[in-house]
């Protein structure tokens, strides 16, 4: 069941569960029967080392369901049609998935010292083609 926050219409953000086992704790990220699901393209981890942002990214087809296993990073979704820049920070403490549709510019930075790792579930296989990308200095982070 979806119970999210919505920071822009299409970005979501759902708290997940995360059960705790004696051996070995268990992460849930993405059923199928939820609304944040739709084609599955492709998953994909990428870390991000403390301090150091990767961005701006917009894809004009993905949609992107992100979530911290490991880590702490906090990201930056900037509408252009609002002109504005909203940011959440997920791992340890806010173990969530930010569902972003396209056409949002995408930031992130790594918080911990340790390593940030971020999953993908993309609804599409990459493609360079699909995505612009940004400087750092085209929007703030806020």
């Amino acid at each position: 069941m979806d119970k999210g926050v919505t920071l822009f219409p299409g970005v979501i953000v759902t708290p997940l569960n995360k059960v705790h086992h004696s051996k070995g704790d268990i992460f849930h990220v993405l059923k199928r029967s939820e609304s944040s699901y739709s084609d599955f393209g492709e998953a994909y981890f990428t870390s991000v080392y403390a301090g150091v942002t990767k961005g701006w990214k917009k894809h004009t087809r993905m949609r992107m369901n992100l979530v911290v296993p490991v880590g702490d990073v906090t990201f930056f979704i900037h509408c252009e049609k609002e002109g504005k820049t909203e940011s959440i920070t997920l791992g340890g403490k806010h173990y969530a998935r930010l569902t972003i549709e396209p056409g949002y510019w995408v930031a992130f930075r790594g918080e911990e010292q340790a390593i940030n790792l971020v999953l993908n579930i993309a609804s599409l296989p990459h493609d360079p083609l699909e995505a612009e990308s940004f400087e750092l200095n085209r929007f703030p982070l806020s």
